[in-house]
């Protein structure tokens, strides 16, 4: 793998783990489901307006329009709107750890539905995963964290899983950006009816620098730029190789928590981040062995 490759793998895993952080500051001053349907509608709006300009059609295929649908509506309305609503009482390193399973999700799914085989390795990986994540909540377990918010973290990563696996078949017929802002349109189109009936007749903004500052950060960077770096190095080093840069994600999940948002990190904490990261990182080897 070349530097470049190295810095994009890196610049990616970071943007998306620190989408988390953004999100927390985010929800501590405004509605979650509503900031995030407006940020949708405006990453969508802008995604789309690029594509345009880079010449990419609005008229996908048929498996393009379904994945893209499916995708909107798991990814962005479901995990992002679920951990949105969670943050406002789960830390948001909690969150990025949670989160951060979805690779070994991904494998179980593959293998439990679509009769991919496991090498050794992989099992071991999901192993691992299991392992690390039963001894953060195990430590935590004492009252460290909201069991309500975790749950709607766990049910938020099952949909992210749901959204990966229908996004093997919507590069399939180019316009991926086109393909990426329309998700975040659907996204959008989804939250806003759940935001009229759940917050509307409630609605509190405290305006904030910060809140400005992080809304801002979290619809371009993790929410525009972060899609860009990844489909750039995918088309560069491969989806398998591409992947395993998510290895990444629990560390700096972490780590950016505590430095921007004075989160505790607890030894266990750390023990079993690098338990998660090392599964990750052993089904994603694994997968690199098969794809040879």
């Amino acid at each position: 793998m070349d530097m470049r490759s190295l810095a994009m793998g890196l610049a990616f895993a970071v943007m998306w783990s620190s989408a988390f952080t953004s999100a927390r500051i985010i929800v501590a001053s405004a509605p979650p489901v509503s900031a995030l349907a407006f940020r949708f509608l405006l990453s969508g709006l802008l995604a789309v307006g690029v594509a345009r300009l880079l010449g990419q059609s609005w008229r996908l295929t048929a498996p393009q329009w379904r994945a893209t649908i499916l995708f909107g509506i798991c990814q962005n309305a479901l995990y992002l709107g679920l951990n949105f609503v969670a943050m406002q009482t789960v830390e948001a390193s909690l969150a990025a750890i949670i989160a951060s399973t979805m690779p070994l999700l991904v494998a179980l799914a593959g293998w439990l539905f679509m009769g991919e085989g496991l090498r050794p390795l992989s099992v071991l990986g999901l192993a691992a995963g299991v392992g690390g994540v039963a001894l953060i909540m195990g430590a935590r377990f004492g009252g460290g964290f909201d069991g309500f918010g975790v749950l709607l973290c766990v049910i938020g990563v099952v949909a992210l899983t749901v959204a990966t696996l229908s996004l093997r078949g919507a590069t399939s017929g180019g316009n991926f950006l086109m393909v990426v802002g329309l998700q975040m349109l659907v996204g959008s189109a989804v939250l806003w009816p759940f935001a009229a009936v759940v917050e509307f007749g409630n609605f509190h903004l405290d305006w904030s620098l910060s809140l400005i500052v992080a809304f801002g950060y979290t619809t371009l960077v993790p929410g525009l730029a972060a899609t860009l770096v990844w489909f750039f190095l995918v088309n560069r080093i491969g989806a398998v190789r591409a992947a395993t840069f998510h290895f990444l994600n629990p560390f700096f999940g972490v780590a950016i928590a505590a430095a921007l948002l004075g989160e505790t990190l607890r030894i266990w904490d750390l023990l079993g981040v690098v338990i998660i990261a090392l599964g990750i990182l052993c089904v994603q080897m694994s997968k690199l062995s098969q794809s040879r």
